[in-house]
């Protein structure tokens, strides 16, 4: 009997979550193809169908949250509106939050596998690099100063966010960890100009409630 339309994709779309819990706990290096597919319900001889290889499956878990649309449901409390011409400092915000301090196994690739994607080939640091430049091009195009946007700015406060949470995860003492988060977000929304991203462009100040909810 064939498979229902939507059966590879959604095949595909499982080994990938299950690639991304594992890769973000364990390192890319730790985690072997039979245990991907078994986290994914699935047997270690049908990865093949869908990957040449756990390379080129790496390159398809170094996504993020901003980039993409079905992110919205993974942390309470915490929201970024995609479509919302005032999506930096909600990227900064999320970034940044205790939520996604916490929740390492669905957190953005670009924290938990910097050091495995330095030593790794030429096809996995190009999809790093992709993530990275989509980061980037967010912040860019949410902090524009004289009609031009202020790419430097957005590069810094890119590595900001993502530099921060590597040292912060990193760190035993959890207060100091939450500090240094509290910390890199303000200068990151100093330095996209944020500081007050709650004005609307009618002049009137209104904090989203859902960035409020995940900044500590």
């Amino acid at each position: 009997m064939p498979y229902a339309a939507g059966h590879r994709t959604e095949v595909k779309g499982k080994i990938i979550q299950s690639a991304r819990r594992l890769f973000n706990r364990d390192g890319f290096d730790n985690v072997s193809i039979a245990q991907i597919m078994a986290g994914a319900g699935l047997t270690h001889g049908g990865f093949y169908s869908y990957f040449k290889s756990k390379s080129e499956l790496y390159t398809e878990v170094l996504g993020c949250f901003f980039t993409d649309p079905n992110w919205k449901s993974c942390w309470e409390g915490v929201e970024v509106d995609l479509s919302s011409a005032n999506l930096g400092p909600q990227v900064v915000r999320a970034y940044l939050s205790r939520q996604h301090f916490e929740d390492v196994e669905n957190s953005c690739p670009m924290v938990a596998l910097p050091t495995d994607v330095s030593r790794s080939n030429a096809p996995v640091k190009r999809a790093f690099e992709t993530v990275f430049e989509a980061m980037v091009s967010v912040l860019e195009r949410s902090s524009i100063e004289n009609g031009r946007p202020r790419r430097a700015r957005a590069q810094a406060t890119a590595a900001l966010c993502v530099g921060g949470m590597v040292v912060a995860r990193a760190m035993l003492n959890r207060v100091r960890a939450d500090e240094l988060r509290e910390a890199c977000m303000s200068v990151a929304l100093t330095l996209g100009g944020w500081r007050d991203e709650s004005k609307l462009k009618n002049g009137k100040s209104k904090r989203p409630r859902s960035l409020s909810a995940g900044r500590i």
